[in-house]
């Protein structure tokens, strides 16, 4: 009940969902709720549903429609993601084979220490991806960024940065084929 109002569970609209939803929309959208981190700054991120209760629901199901996409959903789903941008670029990504980019990857110092949470990551290859939405463009965003950058950079991981245009490109980004040999270790 909400203010009165009988409404399915999370869970139950989530597996709703995937009957109106595309598989990305969908995985946004569990991303969304399963979504928790504890980063050294800012406030702790709770989930809305835990992921293991999500896959407990849908395990649960059989002869419901929506069920078969979302089991592939729930298959891509990834705890951390801060943003529906994040989540589109990880797919993307993933489509294009490359490695795993994990959402808030902690970029660590000599001692051991997370000095930088990247939107998405790969340790093994020391890669990061910051996705920068209309809040990047303030002159005191601009300045904390500017100090993520070369606090990266000194860590000895490359940055990549990706923007509204980019995802706007989506799988069609002129970046893509040098980002892919990049990662492939032909460029």
């Amino acid at each position: 009940m909400v203010k009165g109002l009988r409404v399915t569970s999370m869970e139950r609209t989530w597996l709703d969902l995937a009957t109106q939803l595309s598989l990305d929309e969908l995985v946004v959208a569990g991303d969304q709720l399963v979504s928790e981190h504890q980063r050294n700054f800012g406030r702790r991120r709770l989930p809305k549903v835990p992921l293991q209760e999500l896959s407990a629901y849908i395990g649960g199901k059989s002869a419901t429609a929506g069920l078969a996409r979302a089991r592939r959903a729930l298959k891509l789903l990834r705890v951390g993601v801060d943003s529906p941008p994040e989540t589109r670029l990880r797919l993307i990504l993933q489509r294009w084979g490359l490695p795993e980019f994990v959402p808030n990857t902690p970029i660590l110092d000599e001692t051991g220490d997370p000095q930088i949470w990247a939107d998405l990551g790969n340790a093994l290859f020391r890669i990061c991806i910051e996705y920068e939405g209309a809040h990047h463009l303030t002159t005191a965003q601009q300045g904390r960024d500017h100090e993520r950058d070369y606090t990266t950079a000194q860590l000895g991981w490359i940055q990549v940065k990706i923007n509204k245009a980019d995802m706007r490109a989506g799988e069609d980004w002129q970046g893509a084929g040098a980002a892919r040999a990049r990662c492939a270790g032909r460029g």
